[in-house]
């Protein structure tokens, strides 16, 4: 960094903000491990509300958590062939155990379809057992060669959701119900923009009949896929047996869905909302929403300032609001640090909102509200704190959906692109564009390789262009879908 206390700028060096902003706001820390990290408590905390609403989510849509171990035999995954060859270069193997080597290889837990299905295929017997709507919170080992903290590390926290179906079509509303479950956490508690649409064929889940996924801008106009969501169709079902008995009395396979989120979402967050002076945390994640700064400069102020200062958390921890749940608040009444450094602190760690408050406000029985967002500032009466800071609270939630969305729609291009401006674009700044594809896998990868920018999805009909592009980008033949090109992480 350029110094100890200033951050680099995004506009200098995106990747390096982002690293010094995770290491220095305390959300992670490299590990002894090569590759791997150390989730924090403050980083923990955001994962901990992450999961808390998720988890909600999940179980308003009649799922149930259970857990499944992280041990796999070598052979499960051989059952389905693409699965296999889609995750051997990521694959962690224990080979011996106990001093001895083992009769089978296990492999460590890349993600469960194998060993969930095996375990499925034991416990359903009839049509009455299904759907087996089922998750697991859980972590992860992919033998990832680069890595970067939170985006990508060879060890990370997820849930992954499995669940068993009649028909075809249950199992495509499935997949689709959990995607838009997705959208709705990571615009409504993320505050994070993302488009929803389908992966293409080589982009897919190894496995998967069809995989449905979320994509977020970064202030850097790169992607990060936020979530995805996977219609299996009956590939596993079969590698494992997984039959039920029909009510006609016919036997046949189970249809399969599998979907995910992991800490990438924090990485994802940052990237979305940080400024040059740290994170800026949505305050429903937040695991501290209000930090209240007393200041003081004699003695006599200190006592009575210190006070007033606790007596606000009270009044604030019993106010009722919108969201269910009290309000989380801290008081930094720290001695020998100036204001202004504590200021510092909790802005580069996010805290939506700093109350201030000093023996004249307290002579004018008010206190300072400050938006960590867009750093404004507003004289609140002690009377109306709590119903102030609140709807404070509500106000920033909304505003930082807004933002971002604004900003990409800001960086995105639809319609009459060149591929030699494309390459322009893509070599620059970057964006999102919405451009046609004529489904040959050709050029698809031609462009990966030329710029490597990527199809994210084949957009939902609701963020398509109003006026569809009738040819390919990249040969000129007639397009059959419009995709979403970006680089991404």
């Amino acid at each position: 960094m350029a110094d100890d206390k200033k951050l680099t700028k995004r506009s200098e060096d995106f990747s390096a903000w982002y690293n010094e902003a995770v290491l220095r706001s305390e959300l992670a820390d490299y590990s002894p491990v090569r590759g791997c990290m150390v989730i924090r408590p403050r980083g923990y905390g955001i994962w901990e509300r992450m999961q808390q609403q998720l988890d909600t989510m999940f179980k308003d849509t009649g799922h149930q958590n259970a857990y499944f171990p992280l041990f796999i035999p070598e052979s499960f995954l051989h059952k389905e062939a693409e699965h296999v060859e889609g995750f051997a270069p990521q694959l962690a193997v224990v080979t011996h155990g106990g001093g001895k080597k083992l009769e089978e290889p296990l492999v460590v837990r890349p993600t469960s379809e194998t060993i969930i299905y095996a375990m499925f295929a034991k416990w359903v017997q009839s049509h009455r057992d299904l759907p087996l709507l089922i998750n697991q919170w859980a972590n992860v080992v992919r033998w990832e060669m680069r890595t970067r903290l939170f985006l990508r590390t060879l060890e990370f926290l997820w849930q992954e959701g499995h669940t068993a179906h009649t028909t075809h079509d249950e199992a495509e509303e499935e997949a689709r119900r959990m995607l838009g479950v997705y959208r709705d956490f990571m615009e409504g508690w993320m505050a994070m923009p993302v488009i929803t649409g389908l992966k293409t064929d080589s982009e897919k889940f190894a496995g998967a009949l069809r995989t449905y996924a979320c994509e977020g801008m970064m202030q850097d106009n790169k992607a990060v896929q936020a979530g995805t969501s996977h219609n299996l169709g009956q590939s596993f079902a079969k590698a494992f047996d997984l039959k039920f008995q029909t009510e006609s009395g016919s036997v046949e396979y189970a249809w399969n869905t599998s979907w995910g989120v992991t800490t990438r979402l924090i990485g994802a967050m940052v990237m979305t909302h940080g400024d040059d002076n740290g994170l800026r945390v949505p305050p429903l994640l937040a695991p501290i929403e209000i930090v209240i700064v007393p200041i003081w400069r004699s003695e006599e102020d200190k006592g009575r300032v210190k006070a007033a200062a606790h007596l606000i958390k009270e009044s604030l921890l019993g106010w009722e609001r919108r969201v269910p749940g009290r309000l989380r608040v801290h008081v930094d009444d720290r001695e020998g640090m100036k204001p202004g450094a504590k200021y510092y602190e909790w802005e580069l760690r996010g805290i939506p909102v700093r109350l201030e408050i000093g023996p004249r406000d307290l002579d004018q029985n008010q206190a300072v509200l400050v938006r960590r967002d867009t750093g404004e500032k507003k004289p609140v009466s002690l009377g109306s704190v709590g119903e102030d800071a609140a709807e404070l609270l509500h106000q920033i939630q909304e505003s930082m959906l807004i933002d971002a969305r604004e900003r990409r729609e800001q960086n995105s291009i639809r319609g009459g692109i060149t591929y030699d401006r494309f390459r322009e674009v893509m070599n620059g700044d970057g964006a999102f564009v919405y451009a046609g594809w004529c489904g040959d896998a050709k050029c698809e990868n031609d462009i990966k390789e030329e710029t490597k920018a990527t199809i994210r999805v084949l957009p939902d009909e609701e963020f398509r262009s109003a006026e569809p592009p009738t040819t390919c980008l990249k040969c000129g033949r007639p397009s059959t879908a419009e995709a979403l090109w970006a680089k991404a992480y």
